[in-house]
């Protein structure tokens, strides 16, 4: 268990008291902020069915990549069809890989894990993406054939299948999602506030270069959001308007150790290229609130005469700011997960993402006195309260 960054007092606290299962009060906002990393998406899953369990409510989800798939699938359902349309998505594209539960060691589920994951660049992912008959090197230039491996015109039909457009557009549940402009580089998000969203929206921000295909959306191509930045974490922080609570979850680690070969290095690079945005944005947004704290602390040791002048002032709403806790549910990786991880969708292995998820948010509520007490007192922190 870790408390991982440092706190800051904060002007504004929560005023409405909302509780989850295990007594911890909630803040006006809970937001579930989902990291692409394709398979590895079921752990996601898992950790949206425990927060469930514990009557923890979602304002707001935000994903980038399979985040944004799961993330749609949460907006775009009611409350009792959720769960029910986010499994029915992962037992789709499991599918073609079932799982014949033998018994295997270390060694044996790693050859599982590679010849599944080259099942995959094969023949696809059912219900997501398919190979494409002609490969596109052999494409003409220009054509939307020549610009990736596999057609995902299959994940179309099954967001439209397990997705209410309306009520992820008009329900109570806010929905952003980010992508990158093929034109400009610039990335995007795509927020159900601001404007509507369809499956045009979801799979943009899941088009992994070279393997999928860019998405036009009114005119502009767009590519997979985690190109720049695999966390939505930004867009939320920068958007907040009263005090919030997020779950963040990760879906490739930060931290850890040496690799031993060479397929343990493709695994930790894609570890350190996806998580380092990530753990930079925590790390500066929480530093930025310290350093505003620090100047709240001196505007208000000023003497009486100083404090209402307009420049004062003027600081003084430059500085406010809400409450924020931060709490990271990390997938970490077993010791046969090698660089194919992120386009291994086999039954077996979605299942055993699926629970790993459910016990980091269940590891994370045995502590969440922690977390209850920040809320209570108005103060801001990240924290891992997982078993490393």
């Amino acid at each position: 268990m870790a408390h991982i960054a440092g706190m800051a007092d904060a002007e504004s606290r929560p005023h409405r008291r909302r509780h989850a299962a295990p007594g911890m009060p909630l803040p006006d906002t809970v937001a579930l902020v989902l990291q692409g990393g394709g398979a590895l998406g079921s752990f996601q899953g898992g950790v949206i069915e425990e927060l469930a369990a514990a009557d923890i409510p979602i304002d707001w989800v935000a994903g980038i990549s399979i985040g944004a798939i799961n993330a749609a699938l949460f907006a775009g359902n009611p409350p009792d069809k959720r769960l029910g349309a986010i499994r029915a998505f992962w037992d789709q594209v499991t599918a073609a890989l079932p799982d014949f539960a033998l018994p295997m060691n270390d060694t044996l589920r790693e050859i599982s894990h590679e010849w599944a994951a080259g099942m995959v660049l094969v023949g696809g992912v059912p219900g997501f993406f398919r190979p494409r008959l002609l490969p596109p090197m052999f494409a003409p230039p220009g054509t939307k054939e020549a610009l990736s491996f596999y057609d995902t015109s299959p994940l179309r039909d099954t967001l439209d299948r397990l997705i209410d457009w309306d009520l992820l557009n008009n329900g109570p549940v806010r929905l952003a999602v980010g992508a990158v402009n093929l034109h400009s580089g610039n990335f995007r998000y795509f927020d159900t506030r601001d404007e509507r969203i369809d499956a045009r929206h979801i799979m943009a921000s899941g088009a992994l270069p070279p393997g999928l295909p860019p998405v036009e959306i009114d005119g502009c191509w767009y590519w997979d959001g985690g190109l720049v930045s695999n966390t939505p974490l930004t867009h939320v922080l920068d958007r907040q308007e009263a005090g919030m609570l997020v779950f963040q979850v990760d879906l490739f680690p930060a931290a850890n150790e040496l690799p031993r070969t060479i397929m343990d290095v493709v695994a930790r690079e894609k570890e350190i290229r996806f998580s380092s945005r990530t753990r930079a944005i925590s790390d500066e947004r929480l530093r930025l609130r310290k350093a505003r704290e620090t100047v709240r602390q001196l505007l208000d040791s000023l003497p009486a005469e100083l404090s209402d002048t307009p420049e004062v002032k003027a600081v003084r709403e430059l500085v406010a700011e809400h409450p924020v806790n931060v709490i990271q549910l990390i997938h970490r990786a077993n010791a046969w997960e090698g660089g194919s991880r992120d386009f291994e969708f086999s039954a077996r292995t979605m299942r055993e993402h699926w629970e790993a998820g459910r016990a980091a948010v269940a590891q994370t509520m045995a502590h969440s006195q922690l977390v209850a007490q920040n809320i209570l007192d108005g103060k801001t922190a990240a924290f891992d309260l997982t078993k490393r």
